[in-house]
């Protein structure tokens, strides 16, 4: 049996801050389909030239009433980055809560504003550890 990836969906509340979240992740829209008919929208995402690795951007025009508040029962996205301390300080920088800083330099985990945790791993060998993030402590979970 052959099989192959193709995406991973995550329902979106609110798609202007969900598109700033993932844009400040470094991911481009690949491509979009917006479905007047069934009054969705669905967004897709990918890091610069992996169009084969996408986040699916579900955004349903009248809400999502209804559905459960933690997106958590999925797990989690992750994406492989060149700086671990230089990701998490942009994102930190633009409003973004670092739930699991990268104390080890090698792993951290944030949060999209749909509650979506995002794992973010170092290329390559770890870090060596730095501050802020030796010190920093958890904050909510992820």
């Amino acid at each position: 049996m052959k099989i192959r990836y193709l995406h991973t969906m995550v329902r979106v509340l609110d798609l202007d801050a969900s598109l700033a979240f993932y844009r400040l992740l470094g991911l481009e829209e690949t491509r979009r389909i917006d479905n007047e008919k069934g009054r969705f929208s669905l967004i897709f995402l990918a890091p610069p030239g992996q169009p084969e690795c996408p986040v699916e951007l579900t955004f349903n025009w009248d809400g999502d009433a209804g559905l459960p508040s933690d997106s958590r029962h999925f797990g989690h996205l992750a994406y492989e980055v060149a700086d671990i301390y230089a990701t998490c300080a942009h994102l930190q920088a633009n409003g973004v809560t670092i739930n699991r800083p990268p104390r080890d330099g090698h792993m951290a985990f944030v949060r999209s504003p749909d509650n979506v945790s995002i794992e973010l791993l170092q290329a390559g060998a770890a870090l060596a550890p730095a501050e802020p993030w030796v010190s920093m402590g958890n904050t909510g979970h992820w």
